[in-house]
Order: C-alpha cells, then sequence, then structure tokens
C-alpha cells in the first residue's frame, strides 16, 4: 500500500499516471483534457479498472453518483494513492472503500454540463474537495490543470449546491421545452428556433446583470398581462399552469 508522503504536496504530474474510470460524456471529456494538458491518463470502464489501476498514482471516477462505492471497491486492492470523484451532490464518504485501505479522498466537480464526449472545460469553475490538506491540493492542481477555476463546498452543503447547479441547468432545459411545448399548441412552428434568441439573450443578460436582467409583465407590475397568460395556459396546456404560477411568484420576488 503506498501512503502519501506527508512532507510533499502531490501535483498531477508527481502521482500520474491518472486512471479515468468511466467511458461516459463526463469521463471522455476530462481525458481529453487531460491529455491536452500533458497528464499521462488511462481510461477504463468498470470491467477493466483494476487491472488500469495497477501502478497507477491517482484514480478519478467518472460513474453515476450510486456506482462510486461499488467502482471504488473494485479499484480498491490496488491499494491507491489517491481516489477522487467527480460527482457535485455526493460527499467523500462514498470513497470509504478505498480511504479505509490508506488512499485519500478527493473529488472535482465541473461546474458544466456535458453534452457529448468532447466538451471542454477550459475556464469552467470546479468544486473540489479533500480528505487532508494533500489531497486538496491534488484536486486543486488537478483542476488548475486541466484549466478550470477550483473552489470549494462544505461538505455538508453539496447536495445544496448541487441543487443549484440543477437549477440553473437541468431544470432550465426542461423549462425551455415547456415554453416550446406551448409555443407549438399556440400554432407556431419551429419554436425552439424562434426561442432560442431569446433564452440566449436573457441568459447572457443575467450573467451580466444579475437580478436587473428580469423584464417582462412581471417586472412592470402588469397583472392584466398575468392573467391573460393564465388563462391561455389553463386552455392550451392546463399541465403547465401550476409551474408558470410558482416561477411568476418568485419571479415577483426578484432580487429577494
Amino acid at each position: 500500500m503506498r501512503e502519501l508522503e506527508r512532507e510533499t504536496v502531490p501535483s498531477p504530474a508527481s502521482v500520474a499516471p491518472l486512471v479515468i474510470v468511466g467511458r461516459g460524456r463526463a469521463g471522455r471529456s476530462l481525458a481529453r483534457a487531460a491529455e491536452r494538458a500533458g497528464i499521462e491518463v488511462r481510461s477504463a470502464g468498470r470491467d477493466d479498472s483494476l487491472e488500469a489501476a495497477r501502478s497507477a498514482g491517482a484514480a478519478l471516477l467518472c460513474v453515476p453518483d450510486a456506482a462510486i462505492p461499488e467502482a471504488c471497491a473494485a479499484i480498491a486492492p490496488v491499494g491507491l494513492r489517491l481516489v477522487g470523484h467527480v460527482s457535485g451532490a455526493t460527499t467523500l464518504e462514498a470513497l470509504a472503500p478505498a480511504t479505509r485501505d490508506g488512499a485519500e479522498a478527493f473529488s472535482v466537480h465541473p461546474l458544466q454540463t456535458f453534452a457529448d464526449g468532447e466538451t471542454a472545460v477550459q475556464g469552467t469553475p470546479c468544486a473540489v474537495a479533500g480528505s487532508s490538506e494533500a489531497a486538496l491540493t491534488y484536486a486543486t492542481g488537478l483542476a488548475e490543470s486541466l484549466g478550470m477555476r477550483p473552489f470549494e463546498v462544505p461538505e455538508e452543503n453539496r447536495a445544496a449546491y448541487h441543487a443549484a447547479a440543477s437549477i440553473a441547468s437541468n431544470l432550465l432545459v426542461a423549462l425551455e421545452e415547456s415554453a416550446a411545448a406551448l409555443l407549438e399548441k399556440a400554432g407556431v412552428d419551429d419554436a425552439r428556433e424562434l426561442l432560442a434568441p431569446l433564452v440566449l439573450r436573457t441568459a447572457a443578460n443575467w450573467a451580466e446583470r444579475g437580478p436587473d436582467a428580469l423584464t417582462g409583465p412581471i417586472a412592470r407590475g402588469d397583472h392584466e398581462t398575468i392573467e391573460r397568460h393564465r388563462a391561455a395556459l389553463a386552455e392550451l396546456a392546463p399541465e403547465l399552469l401550476p409551474m408558470y404560477q410558482a416561477l411568476a411568484a418568485r419571479a415577483e420576488r426578484v432580487p429577494a
């Protein structure tokens, strides 16, 4: 079993090669970023992860959250120095199968959506954590080596952090799909193409101005228009009415 040298601070280069377990979109994208950064990297699936981890310095598990403990247990016997995951909501406790054998635990969660296996991470914020100062230093160094901007999230608040990310990304897609479906029910074709410039401009305005980006009838206090919206939804898409009412109530409280 290899233990971290307490007198030295680990870096991505000093504990190479890095084994990335998981060939999904995030795993492939991070493997490409590591290769471009000059980090020796091996990619593995669950079936060949143990062999790939032999003689490696660190492993990064890019698997679904529920599969982290099992994937960690699969490579624990080789005695890696560092084992990490890329989950935003999962704490380091999921890596207990490796830490019980003396490994240090870390996590790096790119605050990015991975639509494919070639998603660039350059400039992406990245939540990092470590079970020790040395492990945190490694996680921070790995994020920086891949061109990301590391920041810390308290372990007890990881689920809330990830919920915020899901609202900003995953639920945004659900919201826009709802808007597109409503537009099509109103008899307008090519809904996504027509709505995309509005969505992109709104996102840019929010990035630049925060709550001051809010416009439209709610910002103006135009309650008559809002009531017409509700009536139209009740007729054409009643399933969307609760969502509209909840979001309208939240919008009325912006910037609270």
